[in-house]
């Protein structure tokens, strides 16, 4: 198990433009892939993108086929592995909900996110992936994928009434799910 240290807010390779993946199936991308789900496992996120570990490529990956502990009311997510995503919004609307972030522990906010999105890209075999989702799913892509344009969810807040301390704000909530 190769768990890999999480860049903090503030650390200026956060706010990176990543690279597009140029090959797939290889062992690298292989071992890069190996390393963010066991990381992300590890901190109990909902999703992680290549950049929060150093890595300057365009690769996330999201879901666990199972409920997320920092997220309990949410629905499940597939686990997906997506190289050089591509997000298209089916609509206008938005969802409004709060977001926590691996790389910005501790804090919570309320974030606009489109409702119903569709995301293409691929697999780490270079297999194409093509989804129309909605939610939370929609939620979690289009988070993790702000992460490869050097995006955190706090740019994203508009109100900042509510933005704060996951510990104020959801104190029921493990204190544990947002370190």
């Amino acid at each position: 198990m190769a768990v890999r240290d999480i860049l903090k807010m503030g650390d200026p390779r956060l706010l990176r433009v990543a690279q597009p993946v140029q090959a797939f199936d290889t062992d690298e991308l292989h071992l890069l892939v190996s390393d963010l789900l066991d990381t992300m496992h590890a901190a109990n996120g909902a999703g992680l993108a290549a950049p929060q570990i150093g890595v300057d490529l365009r690769v996330v990956i999201f879901g666990s086929g199972q409920t997320n502990p920092r997220y309990p009311d949410a629905p499940v997510v597939p686990r997906t592995v997506l190289c050089n995503p591509v997000i298209t919004p089916l609509s206008d609307e938005e969802q409004h909900d709060w977001e926590g972030c691996l790389s910005v522990p501790g804090l919570r906010g309320v974030v606009p996110r489109w409702q119903r999105i569709r995301y293409q890209g691929f697999d780490q075999y270079g297999d194409p992936i093509d989804r129309t989702v909605e939610g939370f799913h929609a939620r979690v892509v289009q988070h993790e994928c702000d992460h490869l344009d050097g995006k955190l969810y706090p740019m994203r807040v508009r109100d900042f009434t509510r933005f704060g301390f996951t510990e104020v704000l959801f104190p029921g909530l493990d204190p544990k799910a947002d370190d």
